[in-house]
């Protein structure tokens, strides 16, 4: 399409009226719109995938436990104990539904799904998967034979309130 020719001025430039000066700056600003269009937005940052590995497998967790807690390290054999004659009232881990283990976080009524997890060359954390290894969520597997699980929560102020928890397989 050919546009119709301006009569020209005194330079040998077109004489313009100022709605055809708006008329081509408004072309020239969407042609400039759309070319930004064209191009994609840049991708919003991914969040880091937490790089630790699970050395103790869902299922040597799951099970009926008696459940105690102690704050002074001299009391552990006798929490244990203690926790054995729980199983009356037992602390139940059952499975999750993307392969850790439901259990209860600090102060939380709802079960939330948790798994082991261990940066190489640290100690053993069992927390939500989605947080890294050791965070304030996070127990510390202090130590686990298989039928009795000792764990110490992270966060100083957790765990001054519920102190070192040992659960006792039931029979």
């Amino acid at each position: 399409m050919s546009l119709p020719s301006l009569p020209s001025g005194g330079a040998g430039l077109p004489k313009t009226s100022v709605s055809s000066r708006l008329l081509a700056f408004g072309f020239a600003v969407s042609a400039l719109a759309l070319a930004g269009c064209a191009s994609e937005p840049p991708a919003p940052p991914v969040p880091a995938i937490p790089q630790f590995t699970s050395p103790i497998p869902a299922s040597a967790l799951v099970g009926r436990y008696g459940l105690a807690a102690y704050h002074r390290p001299e009391d552990a054999v006798r929490t244990e104990n203690q926790a054995r004659a729980q199983c009356s009232n037992p602390y139940i881990i059952s499975a999750g539904p993307n392969g850790g283990v439901m259990m209860y976080l600090a102060d939380d009524t709802k079960l939330t799904e948790v798994i082991s997890k261990q940066v190489p060359g640290q100690p053993t954390f069992i927390g939500p998967p989605e947080d890294p290894a050791g965070a304030e969520r996070d127990r510390q597997v202090v130590s686990f034979n298989g039928n009795v699980l000792v764990l110490r929560w992270m966060d100083p102020e957790v765990q001054k309130r519920y102190g070192t928890m040992v659960y006792v397989r039931c029979p």
